[in-house]
Order: structure tokens, then C-alpha cells, then sequence
């Protein structure tokens, strides 16, 4: 099929439906013109035009994909596919979804950055650096067990084990792929409770920094990334948990 004729797929939205509708359709579409990864999408023009939606309007949704590493604009080409997308059939929302599958291909890319970052520094942290770490992981620990917003109590202990590399640039590029993926505020991904079960194992990646061990710092990224992995996929399959009062 060609790309403009996926476009008989859409239908004009309603006047009060934008937004999330318009992925939403774009999701159905790709799905019943079997449009696959490395296939051109059609115009955005000619998107707008189908979903009766201002370019504007199409312009952001695409923006929100390409953020999500979804799609993939080249300038003066078009927009290309890269990453399979389906409509949900399940409890989630399309959008949601596509945000949990986009969290699995990000969380692939800091299993490699990261398990690299704590092997070196537990072999290269001086004894400040280890000390600090252990500071800043008993900070983190009770921030959580007090039920205290803990973002930045994580960033700082994650930011220290960065430091104790002596290679800036790892530091540089978690930071880098914190900020690349876009979630929505209503997203069950960006709740405070999500990723809460990975807290614990942060003793043993700092005891494990601490230590020297560089095998163990290993294994214990490994398992806090493992505690992530399952429950974005769990969120993917059954939908969120209600959220904590």
C-alpha cells in the first residue's frame, strides 16, 4: 500500500477530541494499512487534512512520537516508522502503552551505560567518593521510607556513583536519556509510586560500590533495573495499581 493510501484509515475527528485522539487514530491507521518499521508515513498536511485537525495540532502529536523514538523525521524526506505500533486491546490506552514499550527500549540502552558505570566505580572511587555514596544512599532510604518526594535524593546518589568514575561523559549521558523520553502527565509512569520496589537493592549496589566489588555493583543495577523492567510490564499488561493516597 502506499503511504497516502493508508490515509482512507482516517476519519474526521470530533471537535472536542484532540490530542490523545489523534495518536490514537495514527495507531489504528499504521495498524490497518500494515504499515511497518522503516515505512514512510504520509504528509503531515495530509494527516491534518484526513483527521479534520489543524497542523498544529498534528504537528504536536508526531513531536510526542518522535519523542517517545516512535517515528523518525528526515528533513526534506518524511517521517519514517521505528517502532512497531499497535492500537491497545487491553487496559491501557494507545498512548500509554506505546509510553511503557518506549520505557523498555530506554531502559535496554541504561543496562549497558549503567552496568558499565558502577563496574567503574567501584574500581576507581576514592574513599571520599565511596563515603559519600553511602551518605547519599542512607539520605535516599529515608527520604523514601518517609514517604517524601525522592526525586532528587536519587538524582544525587546516581549523579555521586557518576562522579566516582572519573568519566564525566556517563554522567552526561544518563542525564542525556532521562530527558529524551517525553511522558505524559496522566501517564501511570510518571506517578511518585512507580519504580518504589527498586529502592531497596540501592543498599546493595552502594554496599557493593563501597566494597570495591565491582561484580556485585553489577548485579545489583542489574536487579534494580530487572525490579523496573517487570513493572513496566506488568503496567503494559494488566494496567496501574491505584494510586497510593
Amino acid at each position: 500500500m502506499s503511504r497516502d493510501g493508508a490515509l482512507s484509515y482516517l476519519e474526521p475527528l470530533e471537535a472536542t477530541s484532540r490530542g490523545v485522539a489523534v495518536l490514537d487514530a495514527l495507531a489504528d491507521m499504521i495498524d490497518r494499512a500494515g504499515l511497518k518499521v522503516g515505512d514512510r508515513l504520509p504528509p503531515e498536511v495530509k494527516l491534518a487534512a484526513s483527521l479534520g485537525v489543524g497542523r498544529s495540532t498534528m504537528r504536536e502529536a508526531l513531536n510526542r512520537w518522535e519523542g517517545l523514538g516512535i517515528i523518525r523525521r528526515r528533513r526534506g524526506d518524511g517521517t519514517y516508522l521505528t517502532a512497531q505500533v499497535q492500537p491497545a486491546h487491553g487496559p491501557l490506552p494507545t498512548m500509554i502503552r506505546l509510553e511503557g514499550e518506549a520505557l523498555l527500549r530506554l531502559l535496554e540502552v541504561r543496562r549497558v551505560i549503567e552496568t558499565g558505570t558502577v563496574r567503574r566505580a567501584a574500581a576507581r572511587a576514592s574513599a571520599p567518593q565511596r563515603a559519600e555514596i553511602s551518605r547519599l544512599c542512607d539520605l535516599l532510604l529515608a527520604v523514601v521510607a518517609d514517604g517524601l518526594p525522592y526525586r532528587e535524593a536519587d538524582a544525587a546518589f546516581h549523579a555521586a556513583i557518576c562522579d566516582a568514575t572519573g568519566n564525566p561523559m556517563f554522567g552526561q549521558l544518563l542525564t542525556g536519556l532521562d530527558a529524551a523520553l517525553e511522558r505524559s502527565k496522566e501517564s501511570p509512569f510518571s506517578r511518585s509510586a512507580f519504580g518504589l520496589g527498586s529502592f531497596p537493592q540501592h543498599r546493595d549496589l552502594s554496599d557493593a560500590i563501597v566494597a570495591g566489588d565491582a561484580d556485585a555493583a553489577a548485579a545489583a543495577i542489574n536487579g534494580i533495573l530487572d525490579t523496573v523492567e517487570a513493572e513496566i510490564r506488568d503496567i503494559i499488561a494488566n494496567g496501574p495499581q491505584p494510586a497510593r493516597p
